[in-house]
């Protein structure tokens, strides 16, 4: 059975984080493991607390599950701290992970910081380099690339830049634009848009985490990494439709989607 490993942190309404992962994983086919970078206290509203673990535990954990049981695709989402971000990025050059995708969090999406300055120099200069793929929405790819990104033509130079920077490809996600949920992938020297009609309603919660790990999950069944990307939307797609408001914020998405 393929399998595959969150690096993440736990989001506590389970609706993103460690939890989204692991529920994507299955719904897609893959084992799924995992390895915790942080605590959050964490609803559909807000995150109202964090506590980022010590690296060396990361690592630990991270070493535990590849010596052992291995993984076809490995994908990084709340790291937490740049110290965090270098014991990952020592962790998957020591085991050789060739198929790692990485979701930059760099906030909540109540706007909660959640990896400071040096992190975010951290990630660029340590885990981007190691990726097969790197999976911004245009917040984070803003912060990534140095320049704002608000319109499709934005997204395809950022992908561009990300892949100069290292990333063996990067896909900007669209989701917050006007009109159609609209991704740029850039790889192998190729730009592709990929385009879905919107869904209606309010945004679901955990939409970057479970696309980025549908991609690996994708990655892991040896799926080629641009239709890995195509079955990533579609399935984010069919979550959406299925999302559900059960608490007093943001809708959870129905990780359970089968038309997808």
């Amino acid at each position: 059975m393929p399998s595959a490993l969150t690096i993440a942190g736990s989001d506590s309404s389970a609706g993103a984080g460690i939890q989204a992962d692991l529920k994507t994983f299955a719904a897609r086919g893959v084992y799924g493991t995992s390895a915790l970078t942080a605590v959050t206290a964490q609803d559909t509203r807000a995150v109202h607390a964090v506590a980022v673990l010590p690296p060396a535990v990361v690592r630990s954990q991270i070493d535990a599950v590849l010596a052992d049981l291995g993984a076809d695709a490995v994908k990084t989402g709340m790291l937490g701290s740049a110290a965090v971000v270098a014991a990952v990025a020592d962790a998957v050059s020591a085991h050789a992970v060739r198929r790692l995708v990485v979701d930059p969090i760099l906030h909540a999406s109540g706007g909660r910081a959640l990896l400071g300055r040096g992190g975010v120099a951290a990630l660029g200069e340590r885990l981007l380099p190691l990726a097969e793929i790197v999976t911004p929405n245009l917040a984070e790819a803003s912060v990534l690339v140095g320049f704002p990104v608000r319109d499709v033509r934005a997204m395809e130079e950022a992908a561009r830049r990300l892949v100069d920077a290292g990333a063996r490809a990067a896909v900007v996600t669209g989701g917050h634009l006007a009109g159609d949920a609209v991704d740029v992938v850039f790889a192998g020297g190729r730009l592709v848009r990929l385009r879905a009609a919107r869904v209606g309603g309010p945004a679901p919660h955990g939409t970057g985490c479970t696309f980025a790990a549908a991609i690996a999950a994708e990655r892991a069944k040896d799926v080629p990494l641009i239709e890995a990307v195509r079955a990533a939307k579609r399935y984010v797609t069919a979550c959406i439709r299925r999302a559900r408001l059960l608490g007093h914020g943001r809708p959870i998405l129905g990780h359970l989607a089968i038309d997808s």
